[in-house]
Order: C-alpha cells, then structure tokens, then sequence
C-alpha cells in the first residue's frame, strides 16, 4: 500500500520497489556503455545526453538478446564483464549505423571544405554553391 510518512517519504510496494531500482540501474548501465561506445568510436559523435542513455540501453538489450539466442537455456544478464561487453558491442553497431543514415561517412555532391577554399586560390575569392546544376 502506498502511504506518505514524514520520516521515510514515500514508502513503496516491494514490487513497485524493484522496478524503480531496475529502471535506474538500466539508466546508469546505459549512460556507462553509451559512453564507453562513444569512446571507442572515431571521430565526431552525433547526438546528446538522452540520445548516448538510449544507444547504450538498446545496444545492451540487443547485445544480450543475441547472445541469449545462441546460448540456448542460459540468461545473459547485463551487468556483469560479459553483459557489459556485449553492450558495448550493440551500441558500437547503433552507433555505426546512426552515423551512417546521418551523413558523417558520405557526403553526396560537390563539397568544398574551407581547407580546399584556401588551397584552390589563396589571392583571389571565389564563391562556391554547395550543389552544381547541369543543364
């Protein structure tokens, strides 16, 4: 039964208990692994606070999920070194991929960086479009 005390603040269920403590474990487990993928993956890393929790929380659950599937009968459980490596492993995937639909690996079209602005005419300023049309 849900009461309020003044001494103890909200006094929970046992149950109600435990999925509070699991969603907080699963956020911090997924803030660690997001970072941890952030960390091992080169270059400029897409996206905030909220975006690094939810990759890393999904690589976690994928990670296991798979893990799981191939190790039949057996509970892969997230926080352990092996739970923790195959979290990681998922959100590098999720990240790769995240990079990938957005643009940071391929640039389609003519683009002119600012290096190349410099190299091409040091004395005279041109103007460079980023989209070329041909007629």
């Amino acid at each position: 039964m849900d009461t309020l005390s003044d001494s103890q603040g909200i006094v929970l269920n046992d149950s109600a208990q435990q999925l509070v403590r699991d969603v907080l474990i699963w956020i911090g487990f997924g803030t660690v692994v997001g970072l941890l993928a952030k960390g091992i993956m080169p270059g400029r890393d897409p996206g905030g606070s909220i975006a690094t929790i939810l990759m890393g929380i999904g690589g976690t659950v994928m990670g296991c999920g798979v893990l799981s599937y191939f190790r039949e009968g057996q509970r892969i459980v997230p926080i352990s070194p092996l739970g923790m490596f195959v979290g990681v492993a998922g959100s590098l995937i999720i990240l790769f991929f995240y990079k990938l639909l957005g643009g940071y690996y391929f640039v389609e079209g003519e683009y002119v960086t600012r290096a190349h602005r410099r190299r091409r005419s040091p004395g005279r300023r041109r103007r460079y479009d980023s989209a070329i049309y041909d007629d």
